[in-house]
């Protein structure tokens, strides 16, 4: 049913912008820091003091990374005030809806057949402006399809949001109590501490000094082998021909994200992975850290570590947020953070209760994290299964809306 819907040339579709672009130097955004998103090819690069742009617009990756890894153009639908520089094209159609549209309709193109250059793959202006792309004469079927796919992108980008805010109030609540120790500071200043009595009680009420500086008294410095338990030894990492052989719905994680997916599992449960070598920090010195839960498979590239009682795996995920693995990374050429380095990095231990309540308070929050990310899995599967049906016209729209209705979506 492809090509039910007539081909258009997106240069008639649309209106270019490339002429007002302006490439800044990195040295000169440094010296124009401001609250404006800076656009590249790829994504936001920096944060400069003035725009070029507002409203809603289409971004098309020019030259760099052009393609996704199926194929597809690189596209990114902005909003607001902002900046590009001259390596995306800059498009905007008569009216958001068709706006969006297009970024819908573009991302089932197969865009290498536009696309010249060898060594630096590029899309011109010229066979940008030749890309055909299935374009329902009815307004009002580019509008239904719109709304359709950017209600499912929008579920999925507040539930970004909620995860970010759960993890946020998570990392603020670590600090405050195990690394700037403020219902201790408070208690020692008479200050009351905020919490509940019994919790406050839990809390002492003066700093000692340690090997790590000031502690709350009666905590203890240990080493994180003391409270973390490792299963680098169950991991088994599978080549690209391994994976293509096996794939299937488990994820297989590398030592910074999924890498595949493959039809069997390692792992079940809630963990954290710390990359163990080629991606083991990140530029503020600090471990590259996923946490991760459900059914999955590891590589030999990521340290696989739950805490142990009462350290809850949680607590871990804070602790590594904060604890710079900068000074136990060896090799020049390859950096590694082996499991003997990582197990010798001090823990200040805060004692069992202090632990549990801890553990008690964000546990609520980790698991409307994990279900935000569950649904929007969900709703990213619906969305791409959707995209190319709706966008073809092999879907019709009130079909889909009847579909989504049933949801609650």
């Amino acid at each position: 049913m492809r090509g039910e819907w007539p081909l258009v040339p997106l240069g008639e579709l649309a209106q270019n912008f490339d002429a007002r672009r302006v490439p800044l130097s990195s040295r000169e955004r440094e010296k124009r820091r401001g609250p404006y998103p800076y656009y590249g090819a790829t994504g936001v690069m920096d944060y400069v003091d003035g725009f070029l742009f507002e409203g809603l617009h289409l971004l098309l990756a020019e030259d760099g990374s052009v393609e996704t890894t199926d194929g597809k153009p690189l596209l990114q639908l902005v909003d607001g005030k902002f900046w590009v520089n001259n390596h995306a094209h800059v498009l905007k159609a008569a009216t958001d809806e068709d706006t969006k549209f297009l970024y819908y309709a573009l991302s089932t193109v197969a865009i290498r057949p536009y696309m010249s250059g060898s060594v630096q793959a590029k899309l011109s202006q010229a066979n940008m402006n030749r890309i055909l792309v299935p374009y329902p004469p009815d307004e009002r079927d580019r509008r239904a399809i719109a709304h359709i796919l950017g209600t499912l992108d929008d579920k999925i980008e507040r539930n970004r949001r909620m995860s970010e805010t759960l993890e946020a109030m998570a990392r603020a609540l670590f600090k405050a109590w195990f690394v700037d120790f403020e219902p201790v500071r408070a208690k020692a200043a008479g200050r009351d501490p905020g919490l509940p009595k019994p919790l406050a009680d839990l809390f002492p009420d003066r700093l000692v000094d340690s090997e790590r500086g000031e502690i709350p008294e009666g905590w203890e410095v240990g080493t994180l082998g003391d409270y973390a338990i490792n299963f680098d030894s169950k991991r088994v990492p599978l080549s690209g021909r391994d994976r293509a052989k096996r794939n299937g719905p488990f994820p297989y994680y590398g030592a910074a994200g999924i890498m595949d997916y493959v039809d069997d599992y390692l792992f079940d449960g809630i963990y954290l992975l710390i990359g163990e070598d080629g991606s083991v920090m990140n530029p503020s010195g600090f471990a590259v850290t996923q946490y991760v839960w459900g059914k999955f498979w590891v590589n030999n590239h990521a340290h696989v570590v739950q805490g142990k009682y009462p350290v809850s795996t949680e607590q871990l995920y804070g602790y590594f947020t904060f604890e710079s693995v900068a000074p136990y990374i060896t090799g020049a050429v390859q950096p590694k953070l082996s499991q003997g380095q990582m197990n010798s990095m001090p823990f200040l231990y805060a004692g069992e209760k202090i632990c549990l309540e801890f553990h008690k308070i964000v546990e609520p929050w980790f698991a409307k994290f994990r279900a935000c990310a569950e649904e929007s899995r969900t709703l990213a599967a619906l969305r791409d299964a959707l995209l190319p049906k709706l966008i073809s016209g092999e879907l019709r729209v009130r079909d889909a809306e009847r579909f989504l209705k049933e949801r609650g979506l």
